[in-house]
């Protein structure tokens, strides 16, 4: 039974990660906000225009402990602020739980998503030094909750295949 969550800052490879990781392991991959989304019929960015931030938080929250006390094994790819929220870092830390951060640099975020911050409801297309002002304060702000993870795997300069045999080594 292995119960594996992948958080990290937005663009650090949760999705990319888990799927490649749960192939090699031979168990469900799961992405927390493509659950969402097929729970409500909605994309992520029209949950937040819908509703604002504190209600698709609730939404995340009741999805992430239904999958974690409902499903025996998985890997499961955190939304980026996901454990921010509702003492979500908490499930990151029980026993039953393999939790890794993967841990990317601002500057590889912000070269992963200049250009594409349209399709981020938090970024309101910021573009260039508003952009990376945005990212290193959120990092700031987020940084104790991903720290709650048991593992800390850094992805920059790092090849997907990579990442996922640093952290089979782990498991």
């Amino acid at each position: 039974m292995k119960k594996i969550i992948l958080c990290g800052y937005m663009a650090s490879g949760k999705t990319t990660i888990a799927h490649l990781l749960a192939k090699m392991s031979n168990i469900e991959a799961i992405d927390l906000d493509e659950t969402i989304e097929k729970q409500t019929g909605k994309t992520i960015t029209q949950l937040f225009e819908d509703g604002g931030e504190i209600q698709f938080r609730k939404k995340e929250h009741f999805a992430l402990r239904d999958i974690i006390v409902k499903k025996e094994q998985f890997v499961l790819s955190l939304g980026g602020g996901t454990p921010c929220y509702a003492n979500n870092h908490e499930f990151l830390k029980q026993e039953d739980v393999i939790s890794i951060y993967l841990k990317t640099s601002i500057k590889e975020i912000v070269n992963r998503i200049e250009g594409k911050s349209n399709e981020r409801p938090l970024l309101n297309n910021l573009e260039g030094e508003e952009l990376q002002e945005f990212v290193a304060k959120h990092m700031f702000d987020r940084s104790y909750y991903y720290m709650q993870a048991k593992h800390i795997v850094n992805t920059d300069g790092k090849q997907p295949k990579d990442i996922v045999n640093e952290i089979m080594k782990l498991l």
